[in-house]
């Protein structure tokens, strides 16, 4: 018989050392994402507060919809930090909490306008997600001010898909864009914002108005 004895301390040390640094690391990610989100909180409430002092109506909605742009920004980071996993967030988790919160700022009722959303177990990390989502909050809020005007009942359908990259397409069965709309030179701040956002996912942008309007990206 023979047998082999080796000290392991070094190296038990040297992983007890990894185990604390990762430890450490866990609680400054969730520190900073705690952190990033209470400070855009604050700002959505300043840009709350500054808009009870506004009388122009058209001016009164630009701060409504910056406020639901950061807003937007905020709950990504909400996610992140109470998920754990601050690498990537779950689509669908995140779209059911981003879409409520449209339709509760421009006080919609969800019997009236509809909302579908077909999302698959995706995650995304957050350089694709910020973007990604802040698009899909600029479409939903240019379908719910515009698609349906008097009053008029209508739906929203969300899906968002993998097939070899992902697919978005968010769709209205409202009153379609106009028809001298030209969607790459539009003056309009959300449009404008739609196809910078595209860009910066590396995405192609598709828009097509034919008994409502349907706005689908492709990214990888």
């Amino acid at each position: 018989f023979m047998t082999t004895a080796r000290d392991i301390t070094h190296h038990k040390n040297i992983e007890t050392q990894m185990q604390a640094s990762l430890q450490e690391k866990t609680v400054l990610l969730r520190e900073i994402h705690h952190r990033v989100k209470n400070n855009l909180q604050i700002i959505s409430s300043l840009l709350n507060l500054q808009s009870s002092y506004i009388k122009d109506e058209e001016a009164f909605e630009v701060f409504k919809e910056s406020q639901n742009r950061v807003k937007s920004m905020a709950m990504i980071h909400e996610k992140l930090y109470q998920s754990g996993n601050f690498a990537e967030i779950n689509v669908a988790e995140y779209l059911k909490s981003l879409t409520e919160n449209i339709y509760s700022s421009y006080g919609i009722n969800m019997n009236i306008i509809k909302l579908k959303i077909n999302a698959e177990n995706i995650f995304l990390d957050i350089n694709k997600a910020v973007p990604c989502f802040l698009l899909i909050n600029e479409v939903i809020t240019n379908s719910i001010k515009h698609a349906f005007p008097d009053g008029r009942s209508g739906k929203i359908t969300i899906d968002f898909h993998e097939d070899g990259g992902y697919i978005i397409s968010i769709k209205d069965d409202g009153i379609g864009l106009p028809k001298n709309l030209n969607i790459n030179k539009t003056e309009t701040l959300g449009m404008q914002l739609i196809n910078a956002l595209t860009l910066q996912l590396d995405g192609n942008l598709e828009v097509k108005s034919n008994g409502g309007k349907e706005f689908i990206v492709h990214f990888k």
